[in-house]
Order: C-alpha cells, then sequence, then structure tokens
C-alpha cells in the first residue's frame, strides 16, 4: 500500500512540476491582414459594429482563423493594456467593495441594532466607509502585519456534528 502510495505520489509530482510551454501566438495574424476578419468586418450591418472592426484592425490585435480578435495576456510582448491592466483594475475594484462591505459591517457591529442597518443601510455611514476604502491593500496589509486581520482559532465556532 506505501508503495502505491508512493507511486502516486511520484506520478503527481512529475506532471505537476513539468514547465507548461509559453503561449504561442503563430497561428494568429494582425486582425487588419486576416480574410475572416475582413468578411466579419464587411458583413456587419451596424455602424457601431463597423467602427469596431475599424478599432480592432488600428490597434494591432491579433485574429485567429475564425477572423475575430484574441487577447494573449503575457507580459513583456506589449499586450498588458488587453488583459494584464484591465484585470488588474477589476481585482483593485472587486477587493475595494469586499473591504467597504466588511467595514461597514463592523462598523454597524459596534451600533445598536446591525440587523436592522443590514438591511436598510445607512447611507451617510456606507458613503463614509466607500471614501475611506481606496487605499484598502495599504490597510490590508497593516490589518495582517498587526494581526486584527485574522482571527484566532478559538474565536471561529466549530459545527456540532
Amino acid at each position: 500500500m506505501r508503495r502505491l502510495f508512493a507511486l502516486i505520489l511520484i506520478t503527481a509530482l512529475w506532471f505537476g512540476f513539468i514547465a507548461t510551454p509559453p503561449a504561442q501566438a503563430s497561428h494568429l495574424v494582425p486582425c487588419r491582414d486576416s480574410a475572416a476578419f475582413a468578411q466579419r468586418a464587411k458583413t456587419s450591418v451596424s455602424a457601431t459594429a463597423q467602427h469596431r472592426f475599424d478599432f480592432y484592425a488600428s490597434q494591432n490585435l491579433l485574429c485567429g482563423d475564425d477572423g475575430l480578435p484574441h487577447l494573449i495576456p503575457d507580459i513583456g510582448r506589449g499586450y498588458e493594456n488587453q488583459f494584464v491592466i484591465p484585470g488588474l483594475i477589476f481585482l483593485y475594484i472587486a477587493g475595494w467593495i469586499g473591504w467597504v462591505g466588511r467595514s461597514y459591517l463592523q462598523a454597524i457591529k459596534k451600533g445598536d441594532s446591525p440587523e436592522t442597518k443590514e438591511i436598510i443601510i445607512d447611507v451617510p455611514l456606507a458613503v463614509k466607509c466607500s471614501l475611506s476604502g481606496f487605499a484598502w491593500p495599504l490597510a490590508a496589509v497593516g490589518e495582517l502585519t498587526s494581526g486584527k486581520l485574522t482571527a484566532a482559532d478559538n474565536e471561529i465556532p466549530i459545527s456540532p456534528r
């Protein structure tokens, strides 16, 4: 049984540590040179679609065989503005929303009738929490280093099952 477990472990580690090859874009061509992209642009009926196709062609995006632009999330090749930067902005905004919600819940917990304020939002308090949430990465690091962000094991309730 131990040998079988060792064999499974070695196999899992072997396949887990094999380096994945970098994403290759050799099958992609610039959209302005793609025949399928030109066909899609030609058959578009709305003015907004035509404007979008012109924009894709002017931005040096890469298109596949289907004539659709493909995003390449690879840093160092000049495509950061297509995927990496919007992804980081999304993570920042999502973190901001989460941090503001957390700070609002902590603030109403200190007052009277917190259950009511979860349903009927205290707008001035919510705005105050929202305005202070822009620096959430720094606040999170500060709370992590001070120990306020995490709870001790004895403070976490365990199901009686």
